[in-house]
C-alpha cells in the first residue's frame, strides 16, 4: 500500500489540479492518495471561494481518496508556516510514501540544493545575507542574492521567485528539518501559470476561474470547461445555497472597523507587521472605506498585497500566534471526506500514528483543549459571515456536518 501526499488548496478544484492528482499517482506507482486541504480560509489572504466540505467532495469525486483538513493556523500563513504545518502532520500519520508538488522548473536536483542551504543555514550563506542586507536589500531580494553567491548560479532567480517552486522548496525544507522519511516529487506545470488572470482552454489558473466566478457569479460555458464535470456541480449546488462566491470584499465592513478600532500596540504584535507597517495600516483604514482601496493604500514593494491581505485575516480572525506556537501546537487528522480507499488510509493511520483522528468535532471538541480546532470552528463562524444573501446560513456548521463519504 503506497500513498501519496498532496498539499492543496482546491479553490476550486480544477482540471489542472486533476491532472497532478493522477500524473503523481502514475509517477510515484502509488494506488492511493490524501490531500490535506486549507479549510475555509487560505494562503493568499482570502477566504475560499466556497466552503471547505464543498471543495472536498469536489476532490473525491474527482479521484482523490481522502481529504483532511490542513488546520487554519497553517492555512493562513505564509509559505514558509503553510508548508511547515502541511508537512509536519503529513509527516505525522507515519504512513506516507511520497508528497508530489507541482513546480514551474521540476528540477528536484536543484530545488534541494536550495532547500538544503535554506533548511541548514551555513555560515557562508549567514555571511552573505547579512551582507546584502546591510546593503538596503529587502529580505527576500536579498537571501536570493545570497543564494545565488552561493550556488553560483546567475539564472536562480528564474526558479525562486516562481510561486510554486518556492512552495516546492519550503516543502522540501520541511522535509529536511523533521527529518522525514517522505520522499519528494515534482510533476511539471503545464499550460498556465499560478498568477494567470485569463483562462487559457482546459487547463486554466484557479485564479482565472475564481476572477469569473465572483465576477458573473455563475459558471458560463469558459469556466466549465476547465472544471470536472463534479467541482461543477458542486460549485452549482454551493450558489443555490448561499447565492453569492465568497471573497474578501464581502468582508469590507467588519474589517474595517476592525482596523478603525483595534489598538495600536496589539496591532503591532500580529506576526507579519513590521515596526512602522501598524501606521501605515491605521492611516489607510482611516482615509479609505473599501477594503481594496486600503490594500492597495498599504501595499509596497516591501509590503506585497497577498502578506497585507494575510494580516487581514489574521486580524479579521484574531490569529496572533508567536513562532514557537505556530511550530508546536498539538496537531490532528480531521476527516473532510473519503471514499472506500481512503477508509483503508485512514486505518493504516491509525495504526501507525498518534495524532487524533476527528470524524465528529462535538465528539473530540467536548473533551479537548486544543486551540488549534477551536480556531478552525471560529474561522467557519466567521467565513459564513460574509455570505449576506442567503436565509440558510447558519452557525457552528462544523458540529454537525459529517464527513462526506463516497462510496
Amino acid at each position: 500500500m503506497k500513498i501519496v501526499g498532496l498539499v492543496t488548496e482546491y479553490n476550486p478544484f480544477h482540471n489542472g489540479h486533476k491532472y497532478h492528482l493522477e500524473r503523481s499517482k502514475y509517477e510515484t506507482n502509488c494506488d492511493y492518495s490524501i490531500a490535506i486541504m486549507s479549510g475555509n480560509f487560505v494562503q493568499r489572504g482570502e477566504p475560499a471561494i466556497c466552503d471547505k466540505w464543498s471543495r472536498a467532495k469536489m476532490a473525491i469525486d474527482s479521484g482523490v481518496d481522502l481529504v483532511i483538513e490542513l488546520p487554519t493556523l497553517y492555512s493562513t500563513m505564509s509559505a514558509e508556516f503553510f508548508s511547515y504545518g502541511a508537512i509536519k502532520i503529513l509527516d505525522s500519520l507515519n504512513s506516507i510514501d511520497f508528497i508530489s508538488f507541482g513546480s514551474e522548473t521540476n528540477d528536484l536536483k536543484k530545488l534541494n540544493s536550495i532547500s538544503k542551504i535554506l533548511a541548514f543555514e551555513p555560515l557562508e550563506f549567514k555571511y552573505s545575507l547579512k551582507k546584502y542586507l546591510n546593503e538596503g536589500n529587502v529580505f527576500p531580494k536579498a537571501r536570493s542574492l545570497a543564494l545565488k553567491e552561493i550556488l553560483k548560479d546567475k539564472d536562480l532567480d528564474k526558479i525562486i521567485n516562481n510561486p510554486n517552486n518556492i512552495l516546492a522548496i519550503e516543502y522540501m525544507k520541511s522535509l529536511i528539518k523533521l527529518k522525514s522519511t517522505i520522499k519528494a516529487h515534482s510533476i511539471k506545470r503545464i499550460s498556465s501559470n499560478y498568477n494567470d488572470k485569463n483562462l487559457t482552454g482546459e487547463i486554466s489558473s484557479a485564479t482565472a476561474i475564481r476572477n469569473l466566478l465572483i465576477k458573473n457569479n455563475n459558471i458560463n460555458r469558459d469556466i466549465s470547461l476547465a472544471l470536472p464535470s463534479s467541482s461543477e456541480f458542486y460549485l452549482n449546488d454551493y450558489l443555490s445555497k448561499y447565492n453569492i462566491f465568497n471573497d474578501i470584499c464581502n468582508f469590507n465592513n467588519i474589517l474595517i472597523y476592525k482596523l478603525r478600532t483595534i489598538d495600536k500596540d496589539y496591532l503591532s504584535s500580529f506576526l507579519d507587521v513590521e515596526i512602522g507597517l501598524e501606521n501605515r495600516i491605521i492611516e489607510a483604514a482611516n482615509k479609505y472605506d473599501d477594503i481594496i482601496d486600503i490594500i492597495e493604500a498599504i501595499k509596497t514593494k516591501r509590503y506585497t498585497y497577498t502578506r497585507i491581505k494575510r494580516i487581514l485575516i489574521h486580524i479579521l480572525l484574531d490569529i496572533n500566534y508567536n513562532k514557537n506556537d505556530i511550530l508546536n501546537l498539538p496537531a490532528y487528522v480531521r476527516v473532510l471526506a473519503s471514499n472506500k480507499k481512503g477508509f483503508k488510509i485512514l486505518k493504516k493511520i491509525k495504526n501507525n500514528s498518534n495524532l487524533p483522528i476527528i470524524n465528529k468535532v462535538s465528539d473530540f471538541n467536548s473533551s479537548n483543549n486544543n486551540k488549534m480546532l477551536d480556531l478552525d470552528i471560529m474561522a467557519s463562524n466567521v467565513y459564513f459571515i460574509g455570505i449576506k444573501n442567503s436565509s440558510n446560513i447558519k452557525n457552528n456548521f462544523d458540529f454537525y456536518i459529517s464527513p462526506y463519504i463516497k462510496t
